[in-house]
């Protein structure tokens, strides 16, 4: 089963400004304040193709689950328990982002999928920044971007490979008669798409926020100002 929750937006920013400030947006809480629940942010690999000049870069980021309290509660422990912990145990997980700038051509593609909980409910979100055509007349001055977020549960597929086991298993017979294997996956994709349209908006005001200081202060100021 699988949830597409699709969104635009337009920033009131030059396209070279929102590509920075989306690398700079998990820098520090102090820069975006909305970005408490990343715990660590750490580059695997970046290069510049030398044949299109396009700039790819891969990072991994450790963030509080975005997996609601509601979704675990569905499920026993065994299956929850081996995501990441965060400093004070909170459930963590690890979140794999691609992303590919084309400066000369003005646009920039991205993606990012939790890389656990996977078997429970896989994430990925995907998101295109364009420079808007010069007929907008927004060219140099507004940056357009859609986001897509694809949610899929692989809950029942996980429960059917233990099936044997799972029948000896109270929370089996007990869940299952209640909702069955698709209404446990659509129960867990809609519970995850609320939650996460509420942080799609935190992401956005996030993001003006570094805009915004980029802006009034400058790039080297803000570099600055956020070094430990």
């Amino acid at each position: 089963m699988v949830l597409t929750h699709t969104t635009n937006h337009t920033y009131s920013h030059p396209f070279p400004t929102v590509t920075l400030a989306y690398f700079l947006r998990y820098y520090s809480p102090r820069l975006n304040p909305f970005a408490a629940h990343v715990l660590s942010t750490d580059t695997i690999s970046s290069h510049v193709d030398p044949a299109t000049q396009r700039l790819h870069t891969t990072r991994i980021h450790l963030k509080k689950s975005r997996m609601p309290g509601a979704v675990y509660k569905l499920l026993p422990s065994s299956m929850t328990s081996g995501g990441g912990g965060g400093p004070n145990g909170e459930k963590a997980s690890y979140v794999l982002e691609t992303s590919v700038v084309d400066i000369k051509e003005g646009w920039m593609k991205t993606e990012s999928r939790n890389l656990n909980f996977a078997g429970i409910l896989s994430v990925v979100e995907r998101q295109q920044f364009q420079v808007p055509s010069d007929a907008d007349h927004k060219a140099g001055i507004e940056t357009d971007v859609t986001t897509s977020v694809v949610f899929k549960s692989r809950l029942g597929e996980k429960i059917r490979g233990k099936i044997g086991e799972a029948r000896e298993d109270g929370w089996f017979s007990g869940i299952m008669g209640t909702w069955g294997t698709k209404g446990i996956q659509r129960s867990i994709e809609n519970l995850a798409s609320t939650k996460t349209q509420d942080q799609l908006g935190k992401s956005r005001d996030g993001m003006r926020l570094v805009l915004e200081r980029i802006r009034n202060i400058g790039v080297m100021d803000v570099l600055e100002s956020i070094k430990e």
